[in-house]
């Protein structure tokens, strides 16, 4: 093998690396069990503790919860509704849907970043059909990624993933990712706004919620007219041909 060989090996390791601590270290929390944390347990049982904290300092609550939302997200670990409705429960609606969707951003950027570095360009490999899809992509990203948060029909990680293999650009990245989980973000917040009382009656919320038809019909709305654009301009190019 040659020096060059070498070398270019050595840097397309060196690309993934920060992936490949990512994923081990979000192995790493699911093999020691710590999803199990993530539940309406554990938030019964830390109930008092979460108020506590909230009355010493809200800055210092409100940032170790971006912190810890942005970790798991960074980890793709599972989870992120009853993060969300935990924010709602400890700071309210509205605080609570803002600092997890900043969490969460936070996050998946970090998961694209990671994946764009090390799997950029792997999209176009797969032949014409994968070329296509980067270039469009690439051209409607922010509409596409939009449509994809809205309806989280595709997994989270998954599409951080597949944004950064097609080379999306960072700033439309975190904008799609900020405004379209807003959506079920206030779903999730507003039931943890209400978390107490249904503690106190000893029933836990329903996270089938979001897919009820008074919320899920408007938030399908809005990721169609998210999709009309792209789609316009792939019919006006194929008309033009």
């Amino acid at each position: 093998m040659s020096d060059d060989t070498l070398r270019k090996n050595a840097i397309s390791l060196r690309r993934l690396l920060p992936l490949a601590l990512l994923l081990a270290a979000g192995l790493v929390f699911l093999a020691l069990g710590g999803h199990r944390y993530l539940s309406f347990a554990t938030l019964a049982r830390h109930r008092r503790w979460l108020e506590g904290l909230l009355a010493h300092s809200e800055l210092e609550a409100a940032l170790a919860f971006v912190g810890v939302y942005a970790g798991l997200a960074a980890l793709s670990v599972p989870g992120a509704a009853i993060l969300t409705i935990a924010g709602g429960f400890v700071f309210g609606t509205w605080l609570g849907t803002l600092l997890s969707v900043v969490g969460a951003t936070i996050g998946a950027s970090l998961v694209f970043l990671a994946a764009r570095a090390g799997l950029a360009g792997l999209v176009g490999r797969i032949g014409p059909a994968g070329r296509r899809l980067e270039a469009g992509f690439r051209a409607g990203a922010f509409n596409y990624l939009l449509a994809l948060r809205l309806v989280p029909i595709v997994p989270f990680w998954l599409v951080n993933l597949v944004a950064g293999a097609a080379g999306m650009a960072l700033a439309p990245y975190v904008l799609a990712t900020l405004f379209g989980i807003v959506p079920a973000g206030l779903v999730y917040a507003s039931l943890g706004s209400g978390l107490g009382a249904l503690l106190d009656r000893g029933r836990t919320p329903d996270l089938a919620i979001l897919f009820r038809p008074g919320i899920l019909l408007p938030i399908l709305g809005l990721a169609v007219l998210a999709l009309l654009p792209p789609l316009w301009r792939l019919w006006r190019g194929k008309r033009a041909a």
